[in-house]
């Protein structure tokens, strides 16, 4: 069961639990992935409700957004089994099916095709409007140097999804 609400009436919710993490949960064909996100914001642009989501480069969820579009996020209400936090944070979809191997349980999405999921039931869906990689020309050194150390070389920078929300509710059991 779905209670619809107004993201707006829980931005304090999201806002609260991404110092701890909450999942971005993309999907592709007949393939759920999900991984953790600590940066995002909910807000207004373009007269339309946004969830704005970093997401780095080389991840496997910016892959799967660029080809697909859209994505839910999904916040705890109340404690969080860690193994979410913990594999949902270090392991890639590329390798493993995080879903299945977490056990979680999805829930049909009302508006697009990426469900949510029970566990995390403070749900936003989102359609993607905009992305952009972040400007980072002007970005202090010091910021460089501890959110993008570099590897080889390379640094590993964020893309910023602009999700359009269209569609926000809790999960419950009832």
């Amino acid at each position: 069961m779905k209670k619809i609400i107004d993201a707006f009436d829980y931005s304090g919710e999201f806002a609260k639990n991404m110092k701890r993490g909450i999942l971005l949960t993309t999907k592709k064909d007949d393939f759920v992935n999900t991984m953790i996100i600590g940066w995002g914001t909910v807000g207004i642009e373009w007269g339309k409700p946004i969830f704005v989501a970093y997401v780095r480069e080389s991840r496997y969820t910016r892959q799967i957004l660029d080809e697909t579009g859209e994505f839910t996020v999904n916040c705890p209400v109340g404690d969080i089994d860690s193994n979410i936090i913990s594999i949902c944070g270090t392991k890639s979809g590329r390798d493993m099916d995080k879903i299945q191997e977490l056990g979680l349980h999805l829930e049909e999405p009302l508006q697009i095709s990426v469900p949510g999921i029970r566990e995390l039931p403070l749900t936003l869906e989102c359609k993607v409007l905009y992305r952009n990689p972040q400007p980072v020309a002007e970005l202090p050194q010091a910021i460089l140097d501890r959110y993008y150390p570099e590897k080889n070389g390379v640094r590993d920078f964020h893309y910023a999804y602009y999700g359009e929300i269209v569609g926000a509710y809790i999960i419950s059991e009832e």
